[in-house]
């Protein structure tokens, strides 16, 4: 990293998100405390190029000016925290294993919603707005997705994109600096350490509260079931089953000797937007934040049982995804109609793998030996996939 380089301090971030919406109340101000454990993390570890600084300073502004207008609109609509959101399940497999899969195709379907690619990028609307017609986010987000293309032009086969499909929540979390969108976009794993010990779960009272203002600005959503879905959620399970008791958990289980190279191959491609990472520290983190996350997911499995949980393979989501989500969906307590299942089906038949260009990778790629990964994920193999799951 340049040493002229370097974030600011968040008082100044702070300053430059008020100039920008003339509002100052940032509401509850606990995510100060992750963000000042953050941006020292940032200007130490990342190995950010004076693009990554830019670019880590334009994510910062935009998720404090997104948390003023979120709390300035809700101060203006009191409304909002009526809102009953029903989340009927949320989808947390590792990445790799299918969840984006079996999240769009839920979603999608009638009667059925999902944050969308654009909601995540800014969920709070812009003063230029009319209520119901989002079009200067979604052209915001079209413009971000451009970006992110020209600079990792590799992205869309990995992990395709586009505005209008349901993606991670992930994404809003992280613009309250308490997901994994932190550490997926930046090498930091010492701020990954510090959110598992000190901030891990407080973001879910918040994010319900931005799904309930979702809910209000789209009256088109009232009554709509919601699909959740990140991996990150596995940081937090027993957060995300207080905050929404109604909804099942549904896992997605695949083998971590294809989801750990997979996964490093898609980071190294983000990281290389704005840090100078080789491929060896991408390996080395990321084989053990993956092992991590999956104990966390057993730990709290065997303390709340399996009621509220639904397991589903990767491979039988891929040869049989509508026979898979119509299971999902009934396990979860909602009637397939014959529209959802065509719905399902719309889905599956605009996004086939075979029209994308293929994800190529290797574990040497990134220092990682098959017989170690068996090794760190024995137990969840055991458990998970050696014995098979409910499928």
């Amino acid at each position: 990293m340049a040493d002229t380089a370097r974030v600011p301090d968040s008082d100044v971030l702070a300053a430059e998100a008020r100039k920008i919406t003339g509002l100052d109340d940032f509401g509850d101000p606990w995510i100060f405390e992750n963000l000042n454990a953050l941006i020292p993390i940032l200007n130490s570890e990342a190995r950010l190029t004076e693009v990554g600084v830019g670019g880590a300073v334009a994510m910062i502004t935009t998720a404090l000016v997104n948390r003023l207008r979120h709390v300035d609109l809700v101060k203006k609509h009191p409304e909002i925290l009526d809102e009953e959101v029903d989340v009927a399940a949320v989808v947390v497999g590792l990445p790799r294993t299918g969840s984006t899969m079996l999240h769009r195709m839920l979603s999608s379907a009638p009667g059925m919603t999902g944050v969308k690619w654009w909601e995540c990028q800014n969920y709070a609307p812009f003063p230029n707005e009319t209520l119901g017609n989002p079009e200067p986010r979604r052209e915001a987000a079209s413009a971000y997705l451009a970006y992110m293309l020209e600079h990792a032009p590799d992205l869309m086969s990995i992990h395709p994109m586009s505005i209008d499909q349901s993606d991670e929540e992930l994404i809003i979390l992280g613009l309250l600096f308490s997901s994994t969108m932190i550490e997926g976009m930046y090498y930091v794993p010492t701020y990954a350490r510090w959110l598992i010990e000190n901030s891990r779960t407080r973001c879910y009272k918040d994010l319900k509260q931005i799904l309930q203002s979702l809910q209000w600005q789209d009256k088109k959503r009232k009554g709509a079931k919601w699909v959740l879905k990140t991996p990150g959620h596995l940081m937090a399970l027993d957060a995300v089953l207080e905050t929404f008791p109604g909804a099942k958990i549904v896992m997605t289980h695949r083998d971590p000797v294809s989801t750990v190279p997979s996964y490093c191959s898609m980071m190294y491609t983000l990281y290389g937007m704005g840090a100078e990472v080789d491929r060896k520290s991408v390996g080395d983190f990321w084989e053990k934040r993956l092992a991590e996350l999956l104990t966390l997911f057993m730990d709290i499995r065997k303390k709340s049982g399996d009621a509220s949980f639904i397991d589903v393979r990767y491979t039988a989501l891929t040869k049989t995804p509508i026979e898979e989500g119509k299971r999902v969906l009934a396990e979860a307590g909602i009637p397939v109609t014959p529209e959802i299942e065509a719905g399902m089906n719309d889905w599956v038949e605009a996004n086939r793998r075979e029209d994308r260009a293929p994800h190529q990778y290797t574990l040497e790629d990134f220092g990682l030996d098959k017989a170690d990964i068996e090794a760190k994920f024995a137990d969840y193999r055991a458990t998970y996939l050696d014995q098979g799951v409910k499928a």
